[in-house]
Parts: structure tokens; sequence; C-alpha cells
């Protein structure tokens, strides 16, 4: 069954008078146009990957493309919970975004489940009760980057990431398991598609290595520009830059380099393994960690309804906490702040045949949570 397929077969149900009428309406706004278009378009395969194998017929996915505009991502909120009368949200890529609709839709009862950012103030005083983060909080996959690059020796590193919230916490992340020297730290534009001016500055700088967070296009761009440059200094960063849906595009440059990330699809359970063989079954096309994402959010979804329904937002809240489903990651938890508890892994960049993908060398963080879980009380 297609991904159309998919949509219409919810859609149908819907009208059938399953979802709307006593099952439960599910509101996606994500990233499908523009840039970063492939990891919204991940996160939401992977998602109604996991709604078809439910074999459920009572949960309506409305989605709609935020086109990485925070006011229309606002625009789409208000439409799915005034006109669409959602009951869950979910979707939103990145942070700035997060923040124009997350503390918005939670204030007016709605519950969110985000597949992807996790800004730090939505972990710490800004949080609530009917928001859970199902991927990680913003910092932690470059605080696994942060401890490898220590443990690796990196005493001088050249450090940059788009100046919006996810930026910001990236560094800090970084810099927080590092505890190195820093030859430099630049905020980039959001979007920024030549680096130049960076890469001049990195190599002026005496730096021993570089790290970056550059999700997206911005990484294909960088990437493809620093390896061009002849600069041979060891480059590490998060996951968001070496993931499948761009190392393709990304190429030779990628090889070898090391990053981090909570999952790949060599983690070895039987749900992930199942999960690596239908999407590509499905897609033809190896999953991402957006992909793994919102397969495990809709899980987490059904997980809860087998239980309760929001209608009963205490006992849905205590089931979306209880986590009681299979994770692509193995085990799965979430701490006080409702943001997860779990291991996070350094990954190699490699060549199986003619594809690049990532292997895990090892565990960089183990049952890692976030340093803001402290200032949330709900």
């Amino acid at each position: 069954m297609k991904l159309k397929s998919l949509i219409l077969s919810t859609a149908l149900a819907a009208l059938a008078g399953g979802a709307s009428a006593e099952g439960i309406k599910v509101g996606m706004i994500t990233t499908l146009s523009g840039g970063g278009a492939g990891l919204g378009i991940d996160v939401r395969d992977g998602f109604m990957l996991a709604i078809a194998q439910s074999g459920r017929n009572d949960i309506e996915v409305v989605i709609e493309d935020d086109q990485r505009k925070p006011d229309i991502a606002v625009q789409l909120a208000d439409k799915l919970i005034q006109s669409e009368k959602v009951d869950v949200m979910t979707g939103i890529i990145w942070s700035n975004l997060a923040m124009a609709v997350i503390p918005s839709s939670v204030a007016q009862g709605k519950f969110y489940l985000s597949p992807n950012a996790g800004p730090s103030v939505l972990a710490g005083k800004g949080c609530h009760q009917n928001y859970f983060n199902v991927a990680w909080q913003n910092d932690n996959l470059h605080e696994a980057a942060g401890a490898y690059a220590k443990g690796a020796g990196y005493t001088n590193s050249f450090i940059m990431a788009p100046n919006y919230p996810a930026g910001h916490d990236a560094l800090t992340g970084y810099k927080r398991m590092y505890e190195g020297e820093l030859a430099g730290e630049i905020f980039t534009k959001l979007g920024q598609t030549d680096y130049a001016s960076e890469i001049a500055q990195i190599r002026a700088s005496g730096a021993d290595s570089v790290f970056f967070f550059l999700p997206g296009g911005m990484g294909i761009s960088f990437l493809k520009q620093y390896a061009d440059s002849g600069i041979e200094l060891p480059v590490v960063g998060p996951a968001f830059s070496f993931d499948q849906g761009i190392l393709q595009a990304v190429g030779d440059a990628a090889l070898g380099v090391v990053n981090t990330s909570q999952w790949n699809k060599d983690i070895d359970n039987p749900t992930n393994a199942a999960f690596v063989e239908t999407f590509q079954a499905e897609y033809d096309r190896l999953p991402s960690l957006y992909a793994s994402q919102g397969f495990d959010t809709a899980n987490l979804l059904i997980s809860a309804l087998e239980t309760a329904s929001p209608d009963d937002a205490d006992a849905f809240r205590a089931a979306l906490e209880a986590a009681d489903f299979d994770s692509t990651r193995g085990d799965f938890a979430f701490g006080s702040n409702h943001h997860p508890v779990q291991d996070i892994y350094a990954r190699e960049v490699i060549k199986e045949g003619d594809v690049y993908t990532n292997k895990i060398i090892g565990v960089a963080l183990e049952d890692h949570s976030d340093a803001y879980a402290a200032d949330c009380s709900f």
C-alpha cells in the first residue's frame, strides 16, 4: 500500500464513521516543500507506515505543509484546532516553528507529540504536561558529539550552527560535554548555502577539529564545499547532516565522518529490523533518522489509544507516559519532563555497494536524559 493509498484509506475510514465518530483526529503540520522538505516527508512516511501496520481504522490524519515558515505553521495550527477539531498534533521539524505552534496548542488542551524539534525552553521552564517529545531534546545529539570529541582527544574545535533556537541549543550541547578550547564559534543564516567565508575562517583558526550542525540542504552544501577546500581537519557532527536522506547527495565527502544519533538501521532488535525492511519495501529507499522518529511517534500514540482516549486527558497522558510500545531504538522511556532517556551512538559514514550509509561504532552517551528536566514542573 503506497503513501497516497495510506492517506486515502485513513480518510475514508473517518468518513465511514471510524475516526471522527469513535476514534481520534491527528493534525500533522510538517515541512513538505522547499528547503528541508525531505525531513518532513520522512517523518510523514514513517508515521503513516506505523498507522497502516496497526490495522486501525479509527485514526484520521490531516496532513498540512508548513513550508518551513512560522506564520504558515501558526495559521495551519489554528485551522486544525478550531476547524478540524483535532485531538492530537504532531509533525513539526524546525524549532522556530515549534516555538510558534506548540505552546498555544497545548494551552488549548491539545496533546502534542513531537517527532523531531525539541527546544530547550520546552524541556525546562516552558514544559507542559501535554507536550511529549519522542525524538530527543535539541542538545542531546550535540552533547554526544562533544563527548566523542573529548574522548578522541580534540582540544581546539571550531564550531558552527544556524542562528535559530536549535542552532543555539546545538552549540550549547556540544560545549557542555566537550570541555576543550574553541578556535571559533559562529552562527550562520538559516537556509544558507554558500560557506566560503566560514571555511576561510576555519582555515585561519588553528583548529584541530570542526563541529557543525547544518541540517538538510545546508549540510550538503557545507560538506561539499569543505571537501573541495582541501582542509583536512576531522569533522564531527550530529546525525542531521549525515543522515540517510542526504548522504547520497553529499557522496564521498562524508566518508569516514563520525556523527551521533539515537537511531541507526543496524540497531539490533526485531522492531527495528522489521521497520527498516518494511519502510524500504514501501517507499523504495532506506529509512532515515526522521522516518524512525515518525514511526516511533505513531506507535506511541497507538499504544496510548489501546488504554485511553484523549477525551480523558489524565488517563491518556498516563498512557503516553507509560510508553508501552516497541521502539525502533529498543528500550524507550520518558524522563520527568516527557523527553526521552536513551542511548546516543557514535556512527561512521560508510559505503555499502553504491549506497552511502552509517554504521554504529560505539555508544557516546548511555541512558542519557537532558540538562533541563530539573527546571520542568507540571
